[in-house]
């Protein structure tokens, strides 16, 4: 049986369904000009009377006789939920529900739904990067729907989030993610499909806040964290009657003051400890579960920067997120692509490799079914950690999906990987993934940034020679080498690629 949300149900119907539903609500990210996942079962839920009988159809616009039925009924608490058959792309259709009132929505598509999250680089709006004028006036793609989920944190799962669908228009676009759109508008210009961004980023944050309960659980490294949320819940339901007399006696010293026009008090607040924007679960909270189990064909990360000094427990916790957010919605193991971090001076000037440690571990999170990296040591900015060019990110990331998850064939998707080394006399051999159509030097120039050693772990700058789909290292100074190391810097920008302009990946082949 799977975990349960830390906090019992019981308390969260509490906090957020105290009052009987007298007309039919669905969550927000059900509602005109949405785009539902094509060719796949798509759950649908809401709220309404106790046990009342509904009745949800769904029918093409422009075909008035053809209507898809579907009978349900709420439970004793007033909550409901059905699953419209999987159906191509297509439309626009209308989406009703119908009690004793009924929810219209119209507009309505079906299409490929992505979860785009993340940090700043995923929040950084189209308005902020590079081209912004000449993308915000061509940004007229009536078929690429945005869902923007505002920044909000939760000590508790939250059953609704404020945000709409919107057509992609220069309006729309001007403050939406740069990243999200520029895979999206790859995305349908390739599969000719309607194409759902639901954007969820917030610049600064951690990733553990992303994390649901079920994320930590399943990672070993992290059952403390796991022990500290579950131990949170325990604690805040035993001290929940205290506060519950506590807000009784104020609704009652209220309600008399109110009637002798006395002074009103402000309520005392039932504040979570998870309420805190670095804290684990308090963005999945308000930010992710709302839209939970709304069908999705996969998500999108970029995020890292402020999980800076963490090395490889940095891929424990991406194996707890993509984890935690795969088992809660019940997808089994649905794409989930990410951008590894742009190279940048200000990380740490006295240890600059605290930053190729998490490119290290971001690499190591390929490991996990149906995931893929995007390397972006060629189109950062050194000097700033928000580089402006989102394009080429979305597009990378449009590549994995492309490659992957549409099965465009003989469709190249990642720069080379390192694979594995043999040392050959004075000199070592490097194999590597993903060469695509051959190996090359972006800039014509030799190799750089590559390093080579002996067992005394002194690094010297060496000469790298491609030689068919590997690399020779060797240097004059390093008789005996044991390992190499390339890209081992915050602010390295290594010129080595496949002929499809996709960069290489910084290693290391050590584990000093």
């Amino acid at each position: 049986m799977k975990l349960l949300i830390f906090v019992l149900i019981s308390t969260l119907i509490f906090l957020t369904h105290t009052t009987t539903f007298a007309e039919i609500k669905l969550p927000r990210v059900f509602g005109n000009n949405m785009v539902l996942q094509r060719d796949m079962p798509a759950p649908i839920w809401g709220w309404t009377e106790p046990n009342e009988a509904l009745t949800i159809s769904i029918s093409r616009q422009d075909i008035e006789s053809e209507v898809d039925t579907y009978i349900v009924k709420a439970d004793e608490k007033g909550r409901w939920r059905t699953t419209l058959k999987a159906t191509p792309a297509g439309g626009p259709y209308k989406l009703e529900v119908t009690g004793d009132n009924t929810v219209e929505f119209t507009n309505v598509l079906f299409g490929e739904v992505w979860v785009c999250s993340g940090q700043s680089n995923m929040a950084w709006s189209v308005n902020q990067s590079k081209d912004s004028q000449e993308e915000i006036a061509a940004a007229n793609y009536p078929n690429i729907r945005l869902f923007h989920i505002p920044n909000e944190i939760s000590g508790l799962p939250s059953p609704d989030v404020n945000a709409e669908w919107r057509s992609t228009t220069p309006d729309s676009i001007r403050h939406f993610s740069a990243v999200a759109y520029s895979f999206g508008r790859h995305l349908n210009k390739e599969l000719n499909v309607p194409i759902g961004l639901i954007n969820a980023s917030w610049g600064g944050s951690r990733i553990e806040p992303w994390t649901p309960p079920e994320g930590f659980a399943a990672v070993p490294a992290l059952a403390s964290v796991s022990d500290e949320i579950q131990d949170i819940g325990k604690n805040f339901r035993a001290e929940l009657p205290e506060n519950l007399q506590a807000l009784e006696t104020w609704i009652a010293k209220t309600r008399v003051a109110l009637e002798d026009s006395d002074i009103i008090y402000e309520m005392p607040e039932i504040d979570h400890p998870l309420k805190n924007g670095g804290r684990p679960t308090a963005m999945f909270n308000n930010m992710i579960y709302p839209i939970v189990p709304y069908a999705i064909r996969g998500a999108l990360w970029y995020q890292g920067e402020s999980n800076m000094r963490e090395g490889m427990m940095y891929h424990e916790k991406m194996k707890a997120l993509i984890r935690g957010w795969r088992e809660v919605w019940d997808q089994g193991d649905f794409p989930f692509y990410f951008v590894q971090l742009a190279p940048w001076g200000g990380y740490d000037r006295d240890d600059p490799t605290h930053l190729p440690k998490i490119w290290e571990a971001q690499a190591a999170t390929l490991a996990l079914p149906n995931t893929g990296m995007v390397v972006t040591t060629d189109i950062g900015n050194v000097k700033d950690i928000h580089p402006k060019n989102k394009q080429d990110v979305g597009l990378r990331l449009a590549l994995w999906a492309l490659a992957k998850t549409y099965e465009k064939v003989d469709l190249v998707c990642s720069g080379p990987l390192y694979e594995s080394m043999e040392i050959e006399g004075n000199s070592i051999r490097i194999h590597f993934e993903h060469v695509g159509s051959g190996l090359v030097s972006r800039d014509g120039e030799p190799l750089s940034w590559v390093q080579i050693a002996g067992e005394d772990q002194q690094f010297a700058d060496a000469v790298a020679v491609i030689d068919g789909e590997t690399v020779v290292v060797s240097s004059d100074s390093v008789e005996s080498p044991v390992a190499v190391r390339l890209g081992w810097h915050q602010t390295a920008e290594p010129n080595l690629m496949n002929k499809e302009g996709l960069p290489v990946s910084p290693f290391r082949t050590d584990a000093w």
